[in-house]
């Protein structure tokens, strides 16, 4: 394989606003998805609207070459790989616009569903379509595979729900298919796409015998080969073409844009979890339960039940059972209001009482109640492919019967797992729809495993059609079962798809080997191998949920690249080729490892729990030498006198004329390197205040543990306009010990408070022996100040209460004692035992919030939207709000990660502020995250602790 490749298309065809990507780490860390297939592209291609696309088409058409598109890379059949071209449909396709009552919304292929559905939320309304991978699939691939999730069935998926389109044909041919004229367009621009299709839809009406096949074959869910359902749902060429590319899986045409009609919310919903002694037992139930209109019924067998009583969480109706055949049915009624929730809860549980479970009936409506019962069914996922064995890929698959035939295929798929030897797999799904997932772990490094796979693909067709059922239900055809679509479909139908690939893409230079392939063992090939590299991310599963969240995904790499970089390094070294794994690792620094904020953000949206903060702080700490270990240690020893010092640094620096203090650190910079000095700009607060005295009176109800943070860096003023007159307000120490003082709430304040440190400097940087030092040092401070755990310690930042949280757990092992120690945020303490005793002097009429990423780990967002609304009329949290990446001084280390992260919800904010005439105050829980905001925005975001205090005082 090659190492770095020049573009195999001709730019100058391309354009200027076509990015091209092809340096190796470019092409590798593109390369994986969700699936498990493994092609790397010789060139990723970065185009910035449907024109660019069109002459994408034409560039890749002249060259002889072929094309994939990649937007989420969460699809698990193969559809979005590719050793050709890959053309990146994410990271200029994002934007949602939604109709002034929401009943329909227009998103491009690289907005997430859950970015959509949040925009729709307060309308009241969501998409149809409902996968699990909401938070990181996107439209693109949603339209692209039909997909479907755990209620929407056939009736509000993709191709119910969609109003129109914009297309670019292979040809170029740009067609928005809701303009009154698209049907003229077509036969003008495409006069052959509209007869031949209007030729197959007469041709496929013409015989009963395969119209009535085509109707049964999309009477349940099916994701296997082209719609051809829309030959007889629309007479229209357009609507035939449009509803054709749906679940076309990027072998017709590109959308650029899909409109689709939006459905209410219900947001009353009650959940139970129905436990039966065998699983006959629970598919003779389902008929009943399916007529009560039950939004949800999700099946789990006896092996799925097993792994759920291992789970942290497991509730009443399974922990006591011994399983043997047992199956589980987890069951949700919708309504849009109590009232009718409690009309179909009781018309439920009558139901119920009449069935044979092995525990009493129960259906809850606290929310984490629910959240436990779904907890087992989403948990499985995460049980099985976290555990499984090392150098092992996990297949999520998934078929469709007809429901009356369910409870054969779920025996049979439990026999297969016996005859191959196919161990701890679990079956789940959507059993009202007849659609179930299983899970296996397979080994493609072993030649003997490989014709197990083989072997057990064959069983699983036979056993699937021989039952009327789909080989794909929601997933696509991908690359896995492109080779059984003539199995599925027989010859006369198959050949009407390959009619209509032809037809639509003559020249076949979209996605090939995809939805239809003539070779028999081509599933068999490209499979993806997975190297053992570290023990913090062996377990990955390369979803791709970590992506969205990513501060750094639109500058450098997700954690899933990460990840996966580092599996590519060996597996290329493993086959001999050195130069790939070096020009990787080449740019691996910067990318991975430097541009990374460590903000933990992946590891909270991670189905197997992966913080692939962690991989970069190990490197981190592998890369730093002896000398710079010791000086953090020292610092550790020493963090009173260093923070005081940076605070007079910045005074120091804010006296001087702005741009001799940028240019005597660009120089530093230069010299010492741009991940050892940071960045000062005028932008920047000088510095802040003494840490508070040392007391401890005795009816001390809490602990004060201000941040050091409040001691490098000063307040924010309360417009950025007053920077160069007043150093602002008090600060958010400063603040939360007034407001404690103010609500009668005594406090002690640690000796040398000064001195102590959470901990993030030295763990963010990987230098362990200062961390180590630093936690000798704060926590037996704490444990006494706090009178053996007796006492909350509140901290005023929320980074560094995360910190905390952090060196407590790894603390535990060693001194249990310290279990009994309670840190808790500022937001949240102030929230519960402050708010209720103050009186709110004077409202303001607006505020903009900012949540981090630590408010969110520590589930303080609540608090926070609660401190902003009582004394705000409006609070305003921007929808595309996320990680700023500051991440204590990685913002002046890495300027552009901060900028990257902060663009998306800047605009926002800049747009929401244009619509008000500006908001009255900015606000957000952590310094750092301020100044990080401040600089995106322009605006003067400050502690919420900070405007409370200053509105409640006498």
């Amino acid at each position: 394989m090659s190492a770095t490749l020049t573009s195999p298309l001709d730019e100058a065809a391309l354009g200027p606003d076509v990015r091209v990507a092809s340096r190796t780490i470019d092409r590798f860390a593109r390369a994986h998805d969700a699936s498990h297939y493994l092609l790397v592209p010789d060139a990723v291609l970065v185009p910035q609207d449907a024109a660019s696309v069109a002459r994408v088409f034409g560039a890749v058409r002249a060259a002889g070459r072929t094309l994939t598109f990649r937007s989420g890379g969460t699809s698990l059949s193969g559809q979005g790989v590719t050793g050709d071209v890959m053309v990146d449909t994410r990271s200029a396709f994002r934007g949602i616009s939604v109709s002034a009552d929401g009943t329909s919304v227009a998103a491009q292929p690289g907005a997430t569903v859950r970015q959509v559905n949040t925009r729709l939320a307060r309308f009241g309304r969501k998409l149809g379509p409902d996968p699990a991978s909401e938070i990181a699939c996107t439209i693109g691939g949603v339209v692209a595979d039909n997909s479907s999730g755990m209620a929407c069935g056939i009736v509000e998926n993709s191709y119910r729900t969609i109003e129109s389109m914009l297309l670019v044909l292979p040809s170029g041919t740009i067609l928005d298919t809701g303009a009154p004229d698209a049907l003229a367009q077509l036969r003008d621009r495409e006069p052959e796409i509209a007869r031949g299709l209007q030729h197959l839809r007469d041709r496929l009406r013409g015989d009963p015998r395969l119209s009535a096949e085509v109707a049964r074959q999309f009477s349940m869910k099916n994701t296997m080969g082209y719609g051809l359902n829309s030959l007889l749902d629309f007479d229209d060429p357009v609507r035939i073409l449009e509803h054709l590319v749906i679940g076309s899986e990027g072998t017709l045409a590109f959308v650029a844009e899909a409109r689709f009609r939006t459905i209410p919310i219900q947001p009353a919903i009650s959940t139970g979890l129905l436990v039966f002694d065998t699983l006959s037992d629970a598919m003779a139930a389902l008929p009943g339960l399916t007529a009560l209109g039950l939004a949800t019924i999700e099946l789990m067998d006896a092996a799925s039940l097993r792994v759920a009583q291992g789970l942290s969480a497991v509730p009443d109706a399974i922990a006591g059972i011994e399983v043997q055949g047992h199956a589980a049915l987890l069951v949700e009624v919708h309504a849009p209001d109590a009232a009718a929730l409690a009309e179909g809860k009781a018309a439920a549980l009558a139901h119920v009482a009449s069935l044979p479970l092995t525990t009493p009936a129960r259906m809850t409506e606290d929310p984490a109640e629910r959240g436990e019962l779904w907890t087992v069914r989403k948990g499985l996922y995460t049980a099985v492919a976290g555990a499984r064995p090392s150098g092992t890929t996990a297949l999520l698959e998934d078929i469709a019967v007809p429901v009356e035939r369910l409870l054969g295929v779920c025996e049979g798929l439990t026999a297969l797992f016996e005859r191959h030897h196919y161990e701890g797999c679990v079956i789940f799904g959507h059993a009202k729809d007849g659609n179930v997932h299983f899970l296996v772990n397979e080994r493609f490094d072993d030649p003997e495993a490989l014709r197990r796979y083989e072997a057990f693909t064959e069983d699983l067709v036979e056993l699937v059609l021989a039952q009327g059922g789909t080989l794909k239900a929601e997933h696509g055809t991908g690359r896995i079962m492109a080779p059984f679509v003539r199995r599925q479909y027989g010859d006369v139908l198959t050949d009407i798809m390959w009619e209509i690939k032809g037809l639509i893409d003559p020249d076949g230079i979209l996605n090939p080997g995809v939805v239809l392939s003539d070779d028999p063992s081509s599933y068999l090939a490209d499979l993806k191998l997975v190297p053992t590299v570290e023990g913090e991310v062996d377990r990955c599963v390369e979803c791709g949920y970590c992506e969205p969240t990513c501060p750094s995904k639109d500058v450098t790499l997700t954690p899933r690249q990460r990840i996966v970089l580092r599996r590519d390094m060996a597996a290329a070294l493993h086959r001999g080729e050195v130069e790939v794994a070096a020009e990787i690792a080449r740019d691996y620094d910067y990318d991975a490892v430097q541009t990374c904020a460590v903000d933990g953000m992946c590891g909270v949206a991670c189905p197997v729990d992966i913080n692939t903060g962690d991989l970069v702080r190990r490197l981190r700490a592998e890369e730093a030498g002896r000398l710079e270990q010791g000086v953090w240690n020292v610092a550790a020893k020493g963090w009173g006198a260093i923070t005081r010092g940076g605070g007079l640094a910045l005074n120091v620096a804010q006296a001087l004329p702005a741009p001799l203090a940028t240019g005597v650190t660009r120089a530093a910079r230069a010299v010492l390197g741009a991940d050892t000095v940071p960045l000062y700009d005028a932008r920047l607060p000088g510095g802040g205040s003494r840490a508070p005295q040392a007391r401890n009176p005795v009816d001390a109800q809490a602990v004060l543990f201000g941040s050091c943070i409040g001691t490098m860096f000063g307040p924010e003023p309360r417009s950025l306009s007053e920077r160069s007159e007043t150093k602002g307000g008090e600060g958010s120490r400063e603040a939360v010990r007034l407001l404690l003082e103010r609500a009668g709430i005594s406090y002690s304040v640690p000796p040398d408070a000064g001195g102590l440190c959470c901990g993030t400097p030295w763990k963010s940087k990987g230098q362990l022996d200062g961390y180590t030092t630093m936690t000798e040092r704060v926590l037996p401070a704490l444990w006494a100040a706090s009178r053996q755990g007796a006492l909350p310690v509140v901290c005023d930042a929320a980074s560094c209460t995360e910190g905390l949280h952090v060196m407590l757990a790894k603390a535990v092992a060693e001194r249990p004692e310290y279990a009994a120690l309670r840190i808790e945020d500022a937001t949240t303490f102030l929230a519960r035992e402050v708010l209720p005793k103050l009186t709110v002097r004077e409202r303001i009429g607006s505020v903009a919030v900012h949540p981090t990423c630590s408010t969110t780990q520590l589930g303080a967002n609540d608090a926070l939207r609660a401190l902003a609304a009582a004394v705000a009329d409006e609070v305003y949290v921007p929808e595309g709000w996320g990680c700023c990446a500051f991440a204590g001084d990685r913002g002046m280390l890495h300027p552009e990660l901060t900028a990257s992260a902060t663009a998306v919800e800047a605009a926002e904010v800049a747009a929401a502020g244009v619509d008000r005439g500006g908001f009255d105050a900015y606000v957000s829980a952590n310094r750092t995250c301020e100044l990080g905001m401040s600089r995106a925005t322009g605006q003067p975001y400050r502690h919420v602790v900070e405007v409370l205090e200053e509105l409640t005082r006498a």
